[in-house]
């Protein structure tokens, strides 16, 4: 498939612009004390739900072992625990510690304040124009691209038998 050069344009700015945006909000993230490799690492825990090291590595798109040293920093500093997968007992899954968790919510409460104030610098014709982009990426992306293997199972065996994942 050959790329308009209008399309090719669009793309160029969306990138700058979400690196900027990117970039902006990462200041905001120096508040939570962590690296941003473990920010990223931990954030796919708390929010994707529970995780694997394999689908963490390929998540994060470094080798096994890269995210084995980033697991065992997180876990020496209270922020996952592991836990045994009762059906296989050769699978772990790492889960979020309420200290690693709590940091991940009051990073993103963070970022997102940011956002909403540079938004409020906007007028509303402005602010629904970037809501309507923000409809179309989330149906670009949002909906369409996968998930890697073991980063949002629904349903996993649970002490009492078959739960499905919460939000």
């Amino acid at each position: 498939m050959q790329l308009s050069s209008v399309n090719r344009t669009l793309a160029d700015r969306l990138h700058s612009s979400a690196i900027r945006l990117l970039r902006r909000l990462r200041r905001e993230d120096e508040a939570m004390g962590l690296t941003p490799a473990r920010a990223s690492a931990l954030s796919i825990m708390a929010f994707g739900g529970p995780v694997t090291i394999g689908a963490l590595a390929k998540a994060e798109q470094v080798t096994a072992p890269t995210a084995t040293r980033l697991v065992v920093g997180m876990e020496r500093d209270g922020l996952l625990r592991r836990e045994d997968d009762e059906q296989d007992g050769r699978v772990v899954w790492l889960h979020p510690t309420p200290k690693g968790a709590r940091l991940l919510r009051e990073g993103r409460r963070r970022r997102v304040a940011a956002l909403a104030g540079d938004l409020a610098s906007l007028d509303a014709a402005d602010r629904e124009t970037l809501a309507a982009a923000a409809d179309i990426l989330e149906r670009l992306f949002g909906h369409r691209a996968p998930k890697p293997a073991g980063l949002d199972p629904r349903v996993r065996p649970g002490p009492h038998g078959a739960a499905p994942m919460g939000r």
